[in-house]
């Protein structure tokens, strides 16, 4: 099957407990500029009353990482049957340089960093942002060839995945 013609991430939306709050990290402390604020009385997708904001920083690829704020100064809840490392959003930079300056940036700003973790094709630290969103600052290091090669495995390897998975649901209801 050919590939589709989605070419890149638009933006990653997620809600905040307070749109300044949410600002001053992205923009003051991650360098995101903060590029548009809508603020809105329903949803037009869905016709659902209550204003809300809705903010965009830009990233240098054009892409953007955007919050609502529904003014109730309310953070946003974990989901329950999740562990947080699971859900979280990946920013890469140009060089392990900049992942251990941004670590920096953030330790001295008093956010607990985890990291640097080496995953042997990115390298990469993690921590939350104000709302509870984890977030990865990574940088690509695989070696040449490192893609092509996981990619003609990926089918096999999910295969795989999923034989253990059952034969693990199935020992467990045993």
């Amino acid at each position: 099957m050919s590939k589709g013609s989605i070419q890149q991430l638009y933006h990653f939306a997620y809600p905040c407990r307070d749109a300044e709050e949410t600002r001053a990290f992205y923009e003051d402390l991650l360098g995101l500029p903060l590029v548009h604020c809508m603020q809105v009385e329903a949803v037009p997708s869905s016709g659902e009353k209550g204003p809300y904001a809705h903010i965009f920083f830009e990233m240098l690829d054009g892409s953007y990482i955007a919050f609502f704020d529904l003014g109730k100064n309310e953070a946003p809840l974990p989901s329950p049957n999740t562990p947080d490392w699971v859900q979280h959003f990946a920013m890469q930079v140009p060089s392990v340089e900049h992942v251990k300056a941004y670590k920096e940036k953030l330790e001295a700003a008093g956010v607990e960093v985890r990291g640097m973790v080496d995953h042997e094709f990115i390298q990469s630290i993690y921590f939350f942002d104000p709302n509870g969103l984890r977030l990865e600052i990574t940088t690509r290091t695989e070696e040449p060839g490192f893609l092509a090669k996981a990619a003609a495995e990926a089918h096999h390897d999910l295969a795989e995945w999923q034989k253990f998975k059952t034969a693990n649901l199935a020992g467990q209801s045993n």
